[in-house]
């Protein structure tokens, strides 16, 4: 185990920007524009943007990630597949940080965290040429002590702990399961701090959820994305930022 690192001093909100291309490509064209949305979202209060490039180029098409990179103020975090074409592009395109996600076509959003218990030598390969072209590296992984032993053996700088479980049970009110699913996160936050990496966490977060996760003061950043676009059709992107920055700031501070 590394040597453990210091709480965090603020809890951060990256917000993705993936669905708002959702809604631009369903129909072609160039609106509503997800760079545009990364700028409002930043002016209200985000702290760095999230941008997935998928295989399939359903939402995000590599010019989005090319004009995130040149435009945006703040860090821009990649997400992305660990395979050949996708470390091309994030060597090429340098920014501030990866996060290495699985992947299916067949898949409607991404499903549970990545194997990185059993991973290949490829995905070795390709955490060691990020880092070595400066770029940070988060792995999205279950909150569990195996994948978070072998993130830290792996060299990954930062988890992003999957919280899509516990809020399918949150929406289905299992509250049962809901309080396994907070405990095991929060263990999965306090063995990842301990081993020296830093906490991030996110997948499915909602105004009714974002709390119990915010409490925990490992985590330095939380990365929300379809329920504040969502949200934002609904009553504008602004206040639907403003709004979860104050619940994980109020649940922060309790």
């Amino acid at each position: 185990m590394s040597e453990a690192r210091s709480l965090p001093a603020a809890l951060r909100l990256g917000v993705n920007v993936d669905h708002v291309a959702t809604v631009r490509n369903a129909r072609g064209g160039g609106h509503p524009d997800p760079v545009r949305a990364a700028h409002l979202a930043i002016e209200a209060g985000a702290d760095g943007i999230t941008a997935h490039l998928r295989e399939d180029r359903r939402h995000i098409r590599d010019d989005d990630i090319a004009r995130l990179k040149a435009e945006i103020t703040r860090p821009l975090n990649f997400e992305m597949a660990a395979t050949p074409e996708m470390l091309a592009i994030a060597l090429k395109t340098v920014p501030h940080a990866c996060c290495l996600v699985p992947e299916k076509r067949e898949e409607r959003t991404t499903e549970g965290g990545l194997d990185v218990v059993g991973a290949g030598s490829f995905l070795e390969r390709c955490i060691g040429e990020l880092k070595a072209a400066g770029i940070r590296v988060s792995l999205f992984i279950e909150p569990d002590r195996a994948p978070i032993e072998a993130a830290a053996k792996l060299g990954a700088d930062i988890v992003e702990l999957h919280t899509g479980t516990y809020c399918e049970y949150a929406l289905a009110n299992d509250w049962q399961r809901v309080e396994h699913e907070v405990q095991r996160l929060q263990r999965g936050a306090r063995e990842a701090h301990s081993a020296g990496l830093e906490v991030h966490a996110g997948h499915g977060l909602t105004y009714n959820t974002v709390g119990e996760v915010a409490r925990f003061p490992e985590v330095a950043e939380l990365n929300i994305g379809h329920f504040l676009i969502g949200e934002a059709i609904l009553i504008g992107l602004r206040p639907a930022i403003e709004r979860m920055i104050r619940l994980m700031h109020e649940a922060r501070a309790s």
